[in-house]
């Protein structure tokens, strides 16, 4: 074999022939090229009386430069009694072994948010549909800023920014709980800042717009479990997930107590139900097809889709209220519709402009601050949590004051929705189909 110190001009004047051949410059340091013309930088040695190969790259992708610098490498190491290829091969079965997004994600949820948070589920819906889809084949400790960035600007630029800061949040959240696992040696998240302002929503609505929606929800694209939550987190003021998981067990008359287990502070709740909420919650016992006997219902807000002994998913009320809001319309042929613009034609079918599940809650509590309720009466209908020296000594439950507090808010209600031509509350419910 020739030896040739190897420069830049000489490896590209280097011509394929009918077979394969190699040129070194010594010391193992050698390039082979191919009868198809392809270039590759190779270390031969021998380990342990064994004669060894090692790929250090293809030409021109890997330069004179970087190969040999590959090769001084393996060398050394050679001299101090390591075997470079075998270091590499070990090297290859752990990238093969290196947990994807999807591993990490998998692992999050079973090991920490199911154990931590009674909003598990949540983080699983917006990693499955924000994060899987777009990392969860590439491994983890391959994510870099960069991708962090782009990511949450996609997310802004279709429109969606406070989603943009919800992903940054969970998501350092993942790659944190990967480094105390030691599944990650660091994070991608580092010195990542919210790009979108993060601002606390202080929608409220009108008179006239709860009108609107109380009669217009009736006649929307939404099941009459979900129409029902809706109304129901309006005039009790409870949140949404509580609301669309209540059980008719917890329900003693007037009083429905949410369980600590269910309770976002996770402190039990009495609530006052008004005769509007009871309406709107309805009978607490069904008739036993097979037996036709009267039996407990069980979950108030059923699921219609899937099994009768699960509630309604409290993600479920803002997707409908969402939708509603921007129903797409199609031809009659079922065929999408489009503006002059080109994007998908679209109506309100709620009447009224954007808002959330959240903000029923929201106008609950400020119609009470209208009506002169004391705030420590509304954080107590909130359920919640005292702040400071106060929560240690006033354990005081404000369930008079509370009772009074929903049943002038029910009276207030009724009289926005009474209908001006007969002077009837609007109907609670959708009308059944015959």
């Amino acid at each position: 074999m020739k030896k040739t110190l190897f420069t830049d001009t000489m490896i590209r004047k280097l011509k394929p022939e009918e077979m394969d051949y190699t040129r070194s410059e010594g010391n193992g340091f050698t390039v082979r090229v191919m009868p198809s013309g392809s270039k590759t930088w190779l270390y031969l040695y021998t380990f342990d009386e064994r004669r060894r190969k090692m790929n250090l790259g293809t030409y021109p992708e890997v330069t004179l430069e970087t190969a040999r610098t590959r090769f001084e490498d393996a060398r050394r190491k050679v001299k101090n009694g390591i075997d470079p290829m075998a270091e590499q091969e070990e090297a290859k079965v752990a990238r093969r072994k290196a947990p994807t997004v999807a591993d990490l994600i998998e692992e999050y949820i079973e090991k920490h948010a199911k154990i931590h948070k009674r909003s598990w589920q949540d983080d699983e819906r917006l990693l499955n549909k924000e994060i899987l889809s777009v990392w969860g084949k590439r491994k983890a400790s391959d994510i870099t800023k960069r991708d962090v960035t782009l990511l949450l600007e996609s997310i802004i630029d279709r429109g969606s920014p406070a989603m943009s800061n919800q992903v940054l949040k969970v998501t350092r959240k993942v790659f944190n709980f990967g480094i105390e696992r030691d599944i990650i040696k660091t994070t991608p998240f580092t010195g990542v800042k919210a790009l979108a302002p993060n601002n606390s929503r202080d929608r409220v609505l009108s008179e006239s717009e709860i009108k609107t929606i109380w009669e217009n929800i009736n006649t929307a694209a939404i099941s009459d479990e979900i129409v029902r939550a809706l109304k129901l987190v309006l005039v009790t003021g409870q949140r949404p997930g509580e609301v669309s998981g209540m059980q008719s067990t917890e329900i003693d008359g007037h009083w429905w107590t949410i369980p600590a287990e269910r309770a976002k502070n996770g402190k039990s709740h009495r609530v006052y139900l008004s005769d509007l909420a009871l309406d709107l919650i309805g009978p607490l016992e069904v008739m036993d097809q097979v037996t036709g006997e009267m039996k407990t219902k069980g979950f108030i807000f059923p699921c219609p889709h899937r099994d009768k002994d699960r509630p309604i998913d409290s993600h479920a009320l803002p997707v409908a209220v969402r939708r509603n809001l921007a129903w797409p319309l199609t031809d009659k042929n079922g065929k999408p519709l489009f503006t002059k613009e080109g994007k998908p034609a679209t109506e309100n079918r709620l009447g009224i402009d954007h808002f959330t599940p959240h903000d029923l809650r929201r106008t609950a509590a400020t119609f009470m601050a209208k009506a002169g309720e004391m705030d420590e009466v509304i954080d107590a209908v909130l359920n919640h949590t005292k702040g400071g020296i106060i929560k240690v000594y006033n354990q005081y439950r404000y369930d008079k004051e509370k009772q009074i507090a929903l049943e002038a808010w029910a009276r207030k209600i009724e009289s926005i929705v009474k209908d001006e031509t007969s002077g009837k509350v609007l109907p609670f419910r959708k009308a059944k189909e015959v």
